[in-house]
């Protein structure tokens, strides 16, 4: 018995890993009803069920023939559920294969994904980047997406990757008649520049609060804002990003991974090369910021993966929200945990928070007068937990300019010199702790080993711990921004002037 069982690679998301999918099909005996010949198994949801719907259509509006046969489709593994439209073209391709209008043996070593139009255009997909990695892993020698995902895809060097614009043109190709050439990836240095619309040179005075984001920025450290409305908090954290250094190749893809397997990627078609901000409401769910959903997506704190969380109003945020917060920030991955599976997303971004001082945003502050209810003022900012606040490496007060400095300050310092004193001291925290590590990670023996206290420093640090009355992580907080502060002067040793700029920044800010 001649077996015409045809089968098709392809892939689907877990979290931002990719697992490969093969795609069995077989044509079995005639039948009359022509809308119920195609039998779909291996778990998969309403989408994919519709899928059978869009080959079916994109392949007769193709020229293609869909056989009037009973057509029995297997999506292996069968314990893992398939979930969107992406597996539209495989499906499309084997079925060409088992009635051999396409090669089998070309498919042993190819790896399909799209989205079939009716009119047999393909659409692009999330998780291109993943994909591609994974087929280079296992051995495929080729990747076929659409032509709208091929820049993405090319990262993984050592695949050939294909961007077809339509099922016909993925036919063609498989049977060796087609035009399409291999996407290349593009590594020419040009195309790394990121690009912002916002600089340093527009803040007006802060240069207490620039200070401070400049060590956050060479440090890897979070940062607390506290000042009355329209004291610049905001404006100051939206352009963090321009002064953290450029992204290296390895987190470019990183970051191209998260934004594109939840969808985010918007109208880019290669690697994002931008550090990411993200800034979610304060009425933002749980699941919208940690990650999570029926099957999981990244959330906020791993949308900002590589680049910086901004939580405005962070006091209004829900407690919950808050104190998930706590284990991603020590970590750098944040685990969301369902019935069917545990995903690990990326989270190693800076947090940076805003608060007013109290709910109606001016206690202590003269320019207006205080009208909160005295008896939820002063807890206002006691809605953030002290393990949360002893994770903020760098407290700061932002208070309003006075008119004369508002219309008399001269330009700031641009981003771009600012940048430079930063990549400077990430090259020193790199060749020190090694590729990609700061100093807001170090482990305590890391720590040790690079912040040894001199007579003293180890004087001075006794009387801060004596009045501050200081836990042991701050106390090695306080030693990684001193190491930060070094680091920006160049400096070998931390000495008690780098320790003593450190310990300013961990004042709770009540004003």
């Amino acid at each position: 018995m001649v077996c015409m069982i045809s089968q098709a690679h392809s892939a689907t998301l877990i979290g931002i890993e990719a697992l490969p999918i093969v795609i069995e099909t077989d044509l079995m005996g005639h039948v009359t009803d022509a809308t119920s010949n195609f039998v779909l198994v291996g778990l998969p949801d309403n989408a994919v069920r519709e899928s059978k719907e869009r080959v079916r259509t994109a392949m007769k509006n193709s020229g293609l023939q869909f056989p009037e046969r009973r057509i029995m489709c297997n999506l292996a593994p069968g314990d893992i559920r398939k979930e969107g439209p992406w597996l539209d073209l495989p499906m499309a391709v084997a079925i060409c294969a088992v009635q051999d209008l396409v090669p089998r043996q070309e498919l042993a070593d190819v790896l399909l994904l799209g989205e079939l139009g009716l009119d047999g255009d393909l659409r692009p997909v999330d998780g291109a980047v993943s994909v591609a990695l994974m087929a280079l892993e296992r051995g495929f020698k080729r990747l076929i997406v659409p032509r709208q995902n091929a820049a993405e895809a090319a990262v993984a060097v050592g695949l050939e990757v294909y961007g077809v614009r339509n099922l016909l043109e993925a036919v063609e190709l498989l049977n060796g008649s087609g035009l399409v050439a291999p996407q290349k990836f593009d590594d020419r240095p040009e195309t790394r520049l990121a690009e912002y619309a916002v600089d340093y040179s527009d803040v007006k005075g802060q240069r207490h609060a620039i200070r401070a984001l400049e060590i956050a920025a060479a440090g890897g450290h979070n940062v607390l804002m506290v000042g009355p409305p329209g004291s610049g908090k905001t404006m100051l954290a939206r352009r963090l990003p321009t002064i953290l250094p450029p992204l290296t190749l390895d987190e470019a893809i990183e970051v191209t991974r998260v934004h594109s397997a939840a969808g985010q990627k918007g109208e880019r078609t290669g690697l994002i090369w931008e550090r990411p901000f993200r800034s979610p409401h304060h009425s933002a769910s749980y699941a919208a910021i940690v990650g999570g959903g029926k099957n999981p997506k990244p959330g906020e704190i791993s949308m900002a993966h590589r680049g910086v969380l901004f939580l405005d109003e962070m006091p209004e945020n829900d407690r919950t929200v808050l104190e998930a917060l706590r284990q991603p920030l020590e970590d750098g991955e944040v685990t969301v945990a369902r019935v069917t599976n545990t995903i690990t997303f990326p989270a190693a971004c800076i947090l940076v928070g805003a608060a007013n001082p109290c709910p109606c945003g001016y206690k202590g502050y003269p320019e207006q007068k205080c009208v909160s209810n005295p008896s939820t003022c002063g807890k206002y900012l006691g809605r953030l937990s002290g393990p949360l606040m002893d994770r903020i490496d760098l407290h700061i007060e932002v208070p309003r300019l006075k008119p004369d400095e508002l219309l008399g300050m001269q330009q700031g310092e641009c981003s771009e010199a600012i940048r430079a004193r930063v990549v400077a001291a990430r090259e020193l925290q790199w060749s020190r702790l090694g590729p990609g590590c700061t100093n807001a990670k170090m482990a305590p023996k890391e720590l040790r080993e690079t912040v040894p206290l001199d007579e003293e420093s180890d004087a001075f640090m006794r009387v801060v711990l004596a009045r501050m009355n200081l836990s042991a992580r701050v106390f090695d907080r306080i030693l990684k921004v001193g190491r930060t502060v070094a680091d920006l002067q160049g400096a070998d040793r931390v000495s008690k002037a780098h320790l003593a700029e450190a310990v300013q920044y961990r004042e709770r800010v009540d004003a």
